[in-house]
């Protein structure tokens, strides 16, 4: 029998189990059983404890999901991956790279074959505060183009503004890149650094978020995540107890 299949008849260790659910990382999540704040159908947990998909798990006699505290998730995007909880034609979801969690929505989207920062939250006013266009957030692109680095004189049309079919659409920033360049947005249209670096008359290879207002990417790996902290919040804004 090989470990996936022990690992399913015995259940999820405690500290991965919580960590998957976005409450803590392991190592803090070790921290809270040996604290006894985690208990298991009634029971104070121990370490080495496990639990299965049917049992009740708490922290701090809330069920775990259910302690009132929003998720926010800040996943490094894979290309080929859709920004939807569902695809018809069967395509990989970004929800798959994430904790599960009711409500859990992403932020904005990037399309099928960009990749970088994206924001997945249950926290309905920050998804608010950060697609509302009177907030104003910046959002940074990173962009490789075929024909290479971006002429200055191409970076200043788009900063000048370039007409696409949906209206004016102008850069706050960009600069020429090694092998393309750095592109700042205070908006968000379906697909909008493609189109508007395409009709300056380059291809885009490839096009990845680095940053959300003032939160970075960092060094969070592709296809990986981490949970939001308060510095992160503080960097994107937004304070949790502000919430309505």
């Amino acid at each position: 029998m090989n470990d996936d299949a022990v690992e399913d008849e015995r259940g999820e260790r405690l500290q991965k189990l919580l960590a998957r659910a976005g409450v803590a990382s392991r190592r803090k999540a070790e921290e809270l059983i040996s604290a006894g704040r985690v208990s298991v159908n009634g029971l104070t947990a121990r370490l080495g404890d496990r639990a299965a998909a049917d049992d009740d798990v708490r922290l701090d006699g809330e069920p775990l999901l259910a302690t009132g505290r929003p998720v926010t998730y800040l996943l490094n995007k894979p290309p080929g991956y859709v920004t939807t909880a569902n695809d018809e034609r069967g395509r990989p979801t970004v929800f798959e790279l994430v904790p599960r969690a009711p409500g859990l929505h992403a932020v904005g989207r990037l399309d099928l074959e960009s990749e970088g920062l994206l924001l997945l939250t249950t926290d309905g006013e920050l998804t608010l505060r950060l697609t509302h266009p009177r907030y104003g957030h910046e959002k940074e692109y990173r962009v490789w183009c075929d024909q290479g680095e971006l002429a200055p004189a191409a970076t200043a049309r788009l900063t000048a503004g370039v007409i696409l079919e949906d209206g004016l659409a102008r850069a706050l920033a960009a600069q020429p890149a090694a092998g393309g360049a750095l592109i700042v947005l205070g908006e968000g249209r379906k697909r909008q650094v493609r189109r508007m670096v395409t009709a300056v008359g380059y291809d885009v290879a490839r096009l990845q978020r680095t940053r959300v207002a003032g939160l970075e990417l960092g060094d969070v790996g592709l296809g990986e995540w981490r949970t939001l902290d308060l510095s992160d919040f503080k960097a994107l804004g937004y304070n949790p107890a502000d919430r309505h």
